[in-house]
């Protein structure tokens, strides 16, 4: 039997945000806010504990080194550091062809910049050093501005050697990845000085994936000419990859078959090893070396074969030792800013993406600003030495993680490793096969073509998120690697711009028995509760959506408020016109009546009604004739508060009744509360708000009788709706432009009698709107409310909360019970 949940009973009084803030004692803005001076002192004290933490956090390695175990993690990272060291020798080399440089400096590459992270750098299990799509990057730098072919580069005053062209050519692209790499490294350094390492969220999992293994397809073209033996012309621009392609496509029958054979043979041998490496890897203590072992065996065998008489490329000198530092040329910052920035951001979109892997895994922090700090001075570092572009490698971290490694004194053994190298064993990979580094790289961008999975995974999770994968893989073939970034990074906003502009509008209902409201159309067991209308957006309201909230609001409101105000605009402005021509009328009729009275008083005298009706009575009703003219009728005046005048005409028998000035006789009581104007004769004309005072000066209409227009009143609509609330639950900011939206729409639901309340804003909305002068009359703070449920309940108490006998209220008014 299944376990009954638990019920929960709460009772409170409703809370609207005035009340709210004084039962939460709200701090004031100056309270929460301090002046600015104030915070500077805060920022600018100095003291002992303070500083140490400063210092510390700027050199990590003064907070971890100290509390080194060797016993714990030595002989760990001493092995997981080899174990990287070696994978370091052979990719460092063949990703130094991808960046158009000599193989040593890819050496160089996997030396400084490892050693810099090491003081540092906050994440203990990333490798840095080489990476494809870095050099990649690089690589269209260097071919950019020193193109292979490139003769204006010689120092020579005639025609030189074909050698010292090639030579003079690959120092000055030794020279442009060096400033690039340097560049990049000061853009990384100050945007991590000034907190901005949240700058690589930008750059989302889809669009990283997706910019990756479309790097991958330029790394595979950039190496088709190392495979095959061939010289295809170098492009650049959009579409280079496409005519690179073709170019090489078009060169395939001058293929040089023995290079075609060392890199088949190569590329067979480094498939079936790393497939039976990752077959036994739960076996195996360490990864076996395969890339190591095979440019061992392919030096060995290039150099017993000889197969440089075949014409077969080679790596060829690697001097020993290390260069000394070099200050880069300066003059080609200019020209490479923009490839500099790309490299920059993405780089640290690798790194940050990365080392917060391992740490959410080993349980430890990875600081995002310090991190772009130490990836910008381990490239700006080894940019001073000839180095390219660097960031972590994901095959090289998860060998140094798989094989034990715990600290940052793993990347240490690994540059130890490439430092021996350098300095004694360079020489011996002279008769290296080029064709064997292209295919060690090519067989590397395995795990990035498998990426191409994302299109499927995605296509049944989220199918925004597939198109940014598709758009960011095409602009990244067909332009290149910083226009192909850019234009994905665009799009994706766009893409979150687009989501916000068109978000899910939805009508909320009552789940009956709880103080939850949810979405009427995705819901069946829901009500609506009567008279009130819930509306709710999916998004934040700003600038981009306030219109469309707007029109969303009068879709699901069912109440086209535009039209309904401006009919009641047309009826008010009718009505002020008969109101005008009735004034105008009145005024008319009021100077011939006071015309008449003025003449009547000149001939007739003022006399009793009631002693005259008593003559009548007394006649019985026989016909008076008139007296002759000239002959005054013998009545006797009376002062009395409601009396009759005989017009001009002798022969006329009606008689016109006015109002007297005696407020205390009973007749003017009667009379006020009947017509303005009445005659004896039969012949009634009513004048509404029309009064006639003795003196006839003045003529006024009581503006009270013309009582306001209501659109219900008028016929046209009817409706059942008289309050809407608005949810800003999902709302985490607004602008001046929904500040302005709102005011309107609670200004244009009010003509036509709906009150408007909001529902669930958070505190920085409020100040927001504080900020903003919306809390005004008519809506105030009493007005917006905690939940949506208090609102409800005040609409309902505000209305008559017994006003809906079909609603079936399980609530109390007073709180919420479950």
């Amino acid at each position: 039997m299944a376990k009954r949940p638990a019920g929960v009973r709460v009772q409170r009084e409703l809370l609207d945000e005035q009340r709210l803030e004084d039962v939460t004692q709200r701090l004031e803005y100056n309270d929460r806010h301090p002046p600015l001076t104030e915070r500077l002192k805060h920022h600018l004290r100095c003291s002992v504990v303070g500083l140490k933490r400063k210092v510390v956090g700027c050199l990590p390695v003064l907070y971890w080194l100290p509390r080194y175990s060797i016993w714990d993690y030595g002989m760990p990272d001493i092995v997981s550091g080899i174990s990287v060291g070696i994978m370091h020798l052979p990719q460092g080399m063949a990703y130094a062809l991808l960046a158009s440089l000599p193989p040593v400096y890819g050496l160089y590459t996997s030396l400084y910049p490892a050693l810099v992270y090491f003081f540092f750098g906050t994440s203990r299990h990333i490798s840095i050093g080489t990476f494809t799509v870095l050099s990649i990057m690089v690589g269209s730098v260097t071919e950019g501005l020193a193109p292979d072919g490139l003769r204006d580069l010689a120092t020579a005053s005639n025609d030189s050697a074909a050698g010292y062209e090639v030579m003079a050519r690959d120092m000055y692209k030794v020279q442009v990845a060096a400033a690039t790499t340097v560049l990049a490294g000061l853009i990384q350094v100050v945007l991590g000085l000034v907190q901005f390492g949240f700058v690589g969220t930008y750059l989302s999992e889809p669009v990283v994936r997706a910019y990756t293994t479309a790097a991958a397809a330029h790394a595979v073209v950039a190496q088709l000419k190392y495979l095959f033996g061939v010289s295809p012309n170098r492009f650049s621009g959009p579409l280079a990859l496409i005519y690179t392609l073709v170019d090489v496509c078009s060169l395939l029958p001058e293929t040089h078959l023995p290079t075609l054979l060392v890199s088949a043979v190569a590329m067979a041998v480094l498939i079936v090893a790393k497939e039976l490496n990752a077959a036994y890897r739960h076996k195996l203590p360490v990864p076996v070396p395969v890339e190591l072992i095979t440019i061992v065996a392919a030096t060995l065998i290039s150099s017993y074969a000889e197969l440089s008489s075949y014409k077969v490329p080679v790596v060829g000198e690697i001097p020993c030792g290390l260069s000394p530092p070099s200050v880069p040329n300066l003059s080609i910052f200019g020209e490479v800013i923009g490839d500099a920035f790309a490299i920059a951001i993405v780089g640290y979109a690798i790194a940050i993406s990365l080392g917060k892997t391992f740490a959410l895994k080993h349980g430890y922090k990875v600081d995002s600003n310090q991190e772009l700090v130490a990836l910008g001075l381990s490239n700006a570092v080894g940019g001073f030495f000839q180095c390219f572009a660097v960031c972590p490698s994901m095959s090289r971290s998860l060998v140094q993680e798989s094989t034990g490694g715990k600290t940052q004194m793993a990347g240490v053994s690994s540059a130890v490793i490439v430092l021996v190298t350098v300095l004694k064993l360079g020489p011996l990979f002279q008769e290296l096969p080029k064709a064997v580094l292209a295919a060690i790289v090519i067989v590397n961008l395995k795990g990035m073509f498998k990426q191409h999975y994302d299109m499927v995974t995605l296509w049944r999770s989220n199918k925004i998120d597939l198109l940014v994968w598709m758009v960011t893989w095409v602009s990244t073939l067909l332009l290149n690697l910083d226009m192909g970034l850019g234009a994905s990074v665009a799009f994706a906003l766009l893409t979150v711009i687009f989501r916000t502009q068109r978000p899910r509008y939805s009508v909320l209902g009552h789940v009956p028995g709880t103080e939850l409201y949810v979405d009427m159309e995705t819901h069946r067991g829901v009500r609506e509760v009567p008279g009130i209308t819930i509306f709710r957006s999916s998004a934040t309201v700003y600038f981009a959506n306030a219109e469309l909230y707007l029109e969303a609001l009068k879709e699901k409101s069912g109440l086209d408020i535009g039209k309904m105000i401006t009919y009641k605009r047309r009826q008010e402005a009718k009505q002020k016109r008969r109101e005008k021509r009735a004034r105008r009328r009145a005024r008319r009729q009021a100077k011939r009546r006071q015309q008449a009275i003025r003449a009547a008083s000149q001939r007739r005298e003022v006399f009793s009604v009631e002693e005259e009706a008593a003559c009548w009575k007394e006649g019985q009703g026989k016909v008076e004739t008139a007296p002759p003219l000239g002959e005054e009728l013998c009545l006797r005046p009376r002062e009395n508060s409601t009396v009759f005048v005989m017009p001009d005409s002798p022969n006329q028998c009606s008689w016109v009744y006015l109002k007297g000035i005696d407020q205390h006789s009973d007749t003017q009581e009667s009379t006020m509360q009947d017509g303005d104007t009445a005659t004896l004769d039969g012949d009634t004309a009513t004048l509404d708000g029309d009064t006639t005072t003795l003196d006839g000066d003045t003529t006024t209409l009581d503006s009270c009788s013309m009582e306001r227009v209501s659109l219900g009143s008028l016929g046209k609509w009817t409706w059942d709706i008289h309050s809407i609330i608005l949810d800003l639950s999902t709302t985490n900011f607004i602008d001046t432009v929904a500040i302005k939206l709102l005011r309107n729409i609670v200004h244009d639901f009010g003509e036509i009698d709906i009150d408007v309340y909001i529902a669930g804003c958070q505190a920085t909305v409020v100040e927001e709107l504080e900020q903003g002068g919306f809390f005004s009359d008519p809506m105030t703070k009493e007005r917006l409310f905690a939940t949506v449920h208090d609102a409800v309940l005040y609409c309902q108490n505000s209305r008559g909360y017994m006003s809906h006998a079909s609603y079936d209220y399980t609530l109390d008014i007073n709180g919420t019970r479950l």
